[in-house]
């Protein structure tokens, strides 16, 4: 298998697993996208997010959304 296919795919399930989970958190926290996203950029969700979204697809939304919370809260977030 040509190994430009699996990078690819890989590529895809990344995006589409986080333009999913960002609206999910957002949401949760009552907060619209952009204010989800900038509160994640802000607070190291969105790194956590990039560098273990593997880990994180593979559990539930809530497990996930419930994650990111949590680092966001150990680096000073409070919503």
């Amino acid at each position: 298998m040509n190994t430009n296919i699996i990078k690819d795919s890989e590529k895809r399930n990344k995006l589409r697993f986080i333009t999913y989970i960002i609206p999910k958190f957002s949401d949760t926290y009552k907060m619209d996208r952009k204010e989800g996203y900038l509160y994640l950029k802000k607070y190291g969700g969105l790194d956590f997010l990039l560098e273990h979204w593997w880990a994180l697809h593979t559990d539930s939304p809530f497990w996930a959304v419930r994650s990111l919370y949590n680092i966001c809260y150990q680096n000073g977030g409070l919503k």
